[in-house]
C-alpha cells in the first residue's frame, strides 16, 4: 500500500485506470485463468492502475452468498505484484459499497490485501441525508484513502449536490474523485466543489463520464473562487470504457494530456475522436436500452478478442440487448483506429498461460 503523499503524487499525474470486468465460465463460476489474463492485458496495455470490485466487475460479487469479492481482489493483487516494478507501480483501487458496516469491512479487507484506496459507492444509501452520507464517508475514510465516486443514477447511483461534494472535499483521506454522473451540470458541481475547497493540488479529478471522455480530459474548467480565477483539470480516467481497447485508450489519454501544454496536438482532432469514442461507447454500453446491456457489451468486445470465453454475467438476465451485437459490429468497422485487436492477438497466448 502506497504512502498517502506518494498516492496523491501518482494520481495527480493522470492515469488510465480500467474498471476490471469479471471473467466467468459457462456455469457462471469464476474463470481464474481469464481473470488473470485480463489483469495482465491491462497492465501490458499501459494502464496506470486497476479498479476491482466496481460496477464493471458486477456489484453482485459484494454479496457474501456469491463469495467472489475476496478472491477477485486477491487475483488482481497477485498479478499486479508479479508484474509491477520500481518504475511502474499500478495504483490498486478496490470498489467499496453498502451500508456503513459493510463498507468499513470491505475497506478493511482491501487495505489488508494492499489496495491503495477505495472507490466508495453510495448507491446503497439512497435515502440518507447529506449529514448521514458524510458520516458514512468519514467512517470509511478512517480505514482507507478514498477515491470518491459520483455514479450515474441509471446504473444504481444517486444524485449528490454541490454541497455534498464541497464537504466531501474537506475530508483529509480523499485522494481523488471519479466523476461519472453522465451529466454536464452534475460534473460541474464536483469540479467546482473541489476548486472551492482549495484542495485541487491534493484531490485528483478523474472522468467516469464514458459518454464524454476526451472532452472531459481536454477541458480547462475555470471558475471564480475566493475572489480569484481558478483552473481545474480532469487529469485521468477510471472507466468501464477503458476495460476494452485499452492500449488505444492509454494513447488517447497521453495525447489529451499533451494538449494541455500546447505541444502541437490538434484539439479539433481530439474533439472528433471524442465523438467517435462516444459513438463506440453507445454501442458497448447499450444506451439505446438505458444501459441494460452495458456489462455484457464490454464482455462481448473482450470475447471477440479472445480474452473472455463468453459474455456470461452473474445475473442470467444480464446479456446483450436486441441489436446490440450489430451496433458493436458497426462501430468496430467504422473506427478501427480505436481498437487494439492486433495488440491483443499478439500477446493473448502469453496472457492466458497458467
Amino acid at each position: 500500500m502506497m504512502r498517502l503523499d506518494e498516492l496523491r503524487s501518482i494520481l495527480s499525474k493522470g492515469l488510465a485506470i480500467p474498471a476490471h470486468p469479471l471473467a466467468l465460465d459457462a456455469s457462471r463460476k469464476l474463470d481464474e485463468r481469464r481473470q488473470r489474463a485480463l489483469t495482465r492485458y491491462y497492465l501490458a496495455a499501459g494502464a496506470g492502475g486497476l479498479a476491482v470490485g466496481v460496477h464493471t466487475t458486477q456489484f453482485e460479487i459484494h454479496d457474501p452468498a456469491v463469495g467472489l469479492y475476496l478472491p477477485v481482489l486477491e487475483l488482481a493483487m497477485e498479478e499486479c505484484r508479479a508484474l509491477e516494478s520500481a518504475a511502474h507501480r499500478p495504483v490498486k483501487v478496490a470498489g467499496v459499497i453498502g451500508q456503513t458496516k459493510q463498507a468499513v469491512d470491505e475497506a478493511s479487507l482491501a487495505r489488508s490485501l494492499g489496495y491503495d484506496c477505495g472507490l466508495l459507492g453510495l448507491g446503497a444509501l439512497k435515502d440518507a441525508s447529506e449529514d448521514e452520507l458524510i458520516a458514512h464517508v468519514e467512517a470509511v475514510a478512517e480505514v482507507i484513502p478514498l477515491f470518491g465516486f459520483y455514479l450515474q443514477p441509471a446504473v444504481g447511483g444517486r444524485l449528490l449536490p454541490y454541497s455534498f461534494w464541497r464537504r466531501f472535499a474537506e475530508i483529509e483521506q480523499v485522494v481523488a474523485i471519479k466523476i461519472a454522473p453522465f451529466n454536464r451540470y452534475y460534473t460541474l458541481d464536483v469540479v467546482r466543489a473541489v476548486a472551492d475547497s482549495g484542495r485541487l493540488d491534493e484531490i485528483a479529478l478523474y472522468t467516469g463520464n464514458d459518454d464524454n471522455i476526451i472532452a472531459d480530459l481536454i477541458t480547462p474548467f475555470r471558475f471564480e473562487s475566493g475572489g480569484e480565477e481558478v483552473t481545474a483539470r480532469i487529469v485521468g480516467g477510471l472507466l468501464g470504457h477503458w476495460a476494452f481497447w485499452t492500449q488505444t485508450s492509454v494513447a488517447l489519454l497521453e495525447r489529451a494530456k499533451a494538449s494541455w501544454k500546447g505541444s502541437g496536438v490538434n484539439q479539433q482532432e481530439l474533439l472528433a475522436l471524442n465523438v467517435q469514442t462516444t459513438d463506440a461507447n453507445a454501442a458497448a454500453f447499450d444506451t439505446a436500452n438505458q444501459f441494460q446491456g452495458c456489462i455484457a457489451g464490454i464482455h462481448e468486445i473482450l470475447r471477440r478478442q479472445g480474452l473472455l470465453e463468453g459474455i456470461w454475467c452473474l445475473n442470467p438476465e444480464e446479456t446483450l440487448s436486441p441489436g446490440q451485437s450489430e451496433e458493436i459490429d458497426r462501430v468496430t468497422r467504422a473506427y478501427p483506429h480505436l481498437t487494439d485487436d492486433n495488440f491483443v492477438a499478439e500477446h493473448l497466448d502469453n496472457w492466458l498461460k497458467p
